[in-house]
């Protein structure tokens, strides 16, 4: 890869087999996220300069940490569940007779003796995806008696999400040319989710105005994801992680 003018080159990964593909793309986005803010790049091969139309710096930087927790899970049931929140869901590959459900939830089911739907969707197997286009999503947390706050600064101060708040989701910012349509998923995880048999993970249409509510009932993690889909294509998406504690 070429950042202007400067070649930037690695051999490290020249004789390495396919079971390095963790640590290279952990280097990978570590090399991105650490680049000067660049102009332009360089294409391999005819060195044609190729605008950078928005700095993704900060989304190299989230991919770089979900390699890093994918690495560290390497001999837990849940890592492919992990690398796909980098790569997507048809990374590693979903075997074909089970397509609805991935390693983690299988493995909660058995070590709790719960029977819950997995209704959890995944927007590739409706949709084309090419991303071209940046979508960025928000959370308003409120509660009785506080304040309103912004989910990205309560977890950039270390501070948890209790259950019982309610929760405003909503686009801040996206170059998406209108029209489009937006979707959403909310994906919720752990065993109060199994138990209560409420995993979600649907995809519904926004009603109009770029927002969900939400509340949060239990502990576990929760995501929930947007994508606005123009043409018939996924041309843009983000996603929040909304972790919520007793």
């Amino acid at each position: 890869m070429q950042c202007g003018s400067h070649p930037h080159k690695t051999d490290a990964y020249d004789g390495k087999s396919y079971l390095y593909y963790d640590w290279m793309s952990r280097d990978f986005f570590a090399f991105l996220k650490d680049q000067p803010k660049q102009d332009y790049y360089a294409a391999l091969g005819s060195g044609q300069r190729v605008k950078v139309k928005k700095d993704f710096r900060r989304k190299a930087g989230k991919a770089y940490d979900l390699c890093l927790k994918a690495i560290e899970a390497e001999t837990q049931d849940y890592r492919n569940d992990r690398w796909r929140k980098v790569f997507g869901s048809n990374f590693p590959p979903r075997p074909v007779a089970t397509t609805a459900a991935d390693s983690a939830f299988e493995s909660a089911l058995k070590s709790g003796g719960y029977e819950a739907r997995n209704t959890e969707r995944f927007i590739e197997d409706m949709y084309p995806i090419d991303i071209r286009f940046d979508i960025e999503l928000e959370c308003e947390v409120k509660q009785d008696g506080f304040r309103p706050s912004l989910l990205r600064s309560l977890l950039a101060a270390s501070r948890v999400l209790q259950a019982k708040k309610d929760l405003k989701f909503f686009v801040t910012d996206t170059d998406v040319p209108p029209p489009f349509t937006l979707l959403w998923k909310v994906l919720n995880r752990g065993p109060t989710a199994v138990r209560r048999d409420c995993i979600r993970g649907e995809i519904v249409p926004d009603d109009g105005r770029l927002e969900k509510i939400e509340r949060t009932n239990f502990r576990g993690d929760h995501i929930v994801e947007c994508y606005a889909v123009k043409d018939g294509v996924v041309v843009a998406k983000d996603r929040i992680h909304v972790p919520i504690t007793e």
